[in-house]
Parts: structure tokens; sequence; C-alpha cells
């Protein structure tokens, strides 16, 4: 799938909730793993393919420099075992104290910042089979998680950033931008 860059009006719209799992959404998660893996990601929200839907895909196993911390009912577990990872209409909630890491996103290629979140979060949603999963996360998991839902809320990762730090990526910000709205024109209208 084509993953849409900033500058594309669907980033910014909220998700529908997804209310079953049906054959439409089992070939779009397995779509958007795909492409989320060829594009070297750790999460991919429904909005970055261009459906406004309150779905995302994780899989944090590949990072091993930023660590992920998992509870379920209250015990540690082993977040590589619960990878790949499917959230469907996500509730999040931040337990732990804010900290800045950084981020990147797929939206915005080579574009990088320090963004201040929780560094733990109670997360509540549906999986790819439609079961409820209840969990505790910290770390890259959480951040991952907590910069998919803002997508899925139509919040991109910018919107989170410091003045300074926005700034400082401004022109590239801009040309990202300037590029994506020229190629969304049709092409009779393109200069």
């Amino acid at each position: 799938m084509e993953i849409v860059k900033f500058g594309t009006p669907i980033l910014r719209e909220k998700g529908a909730r997804i209310e079953a799992v049906t054959p439409a959404i089992k070939k779009l998660i397995a779509d958007m793993f795909e492409t989320m893996y060829a594009h070297k990601g750790v999460g991919l929200a429904a909005q970055q393919v261009g459906l406004a839907l309150q779905l995302t895909v994780l899989d944090v196993r590949g990072v091993n420099d930023r660590p992920s911390s998992l509870e379920l009912e209250g015990q540690p577990a082993d977040v590589h075992a619960f990878m790949p990872l499917v959230l469907i209409n996500p509730e999040i909630k931040p337990i732990g104290k804010s900290v800045a890491g950084p981020e990147g996103c797929l939206s915005f290629p080579e574009i990088f910042a320090e963004i201040i979140r929780p560094d733990v979060v109670d997360v509540e949603a549906m999986d790819a089979e439609g079961k409820t999963v209840r969990f505790r996360c910290g770390g890259l998991l959480a951040r991952a998680i907590q910069h998919e839902a803002d997508h899925l809320k139509g919040i991109l990762f910018i919107d989170r950033m410091s003045k300074e730090a926005k700034e400082q990526i401004r022109a590239e910000l801009e040309d990202l931008q300037l590029a994506t709205k020229a190629a969304l024109k049709p092409a009779g209208q393109r200069k």
C-alpha cells in the first residue's frame, strides 16, 4: 500500500470505530503489516494508508536500542511473544511520568524530533480476532502505541513538538507539504 505523506488531508481525520473484524478488515491488517515492514516502521495507522479507521498495527521486535516493557494481568510478559500487535478502537490511559524520546513517522520521511509522552500506558483494544486485549506497556512500545493512537484521532507527532523543535524543521515540513499537495493535484493541474 502507499503511505500518505504530510499534507494529505486524511492524516487529519478521526478514524471511524470498527464494529466487527470482517474479511476486508483482516485483509487490510495483512496489507498494513506488509507495508509497515517494507518501510521498516514499528507502527502504522489506517490513516497513513488513506483510510479513516480506528486501526493500527505495531511490531517493535526489530528495535534493540530502545527497550519495551509489557505487563499482562499485572505480570511481566515477553514483548516479543506479544508481537506483531493489532489494535482496533484502542483506548489509551497514561500511567507513567512524561519523558522525552526520539520519534519519526513514515508519513514524514527523514524527519525526527524529541517528543514528550508518558513512559507507561494502559491499553484496551480489540485484536485481529475481535477479542478484547488489555495490557500495560512502557518504553518504545508505549511511545509507539501513543504515536499511532494519535494518528487515529487526526493528531500528528509534529503537534506534540516543542515550538523550538518545530521551528528547527519548519523548512523541511513546508517542503514536504508542498510536494505532497503538488502530487495530490490531478495531472492536468500540475505545474
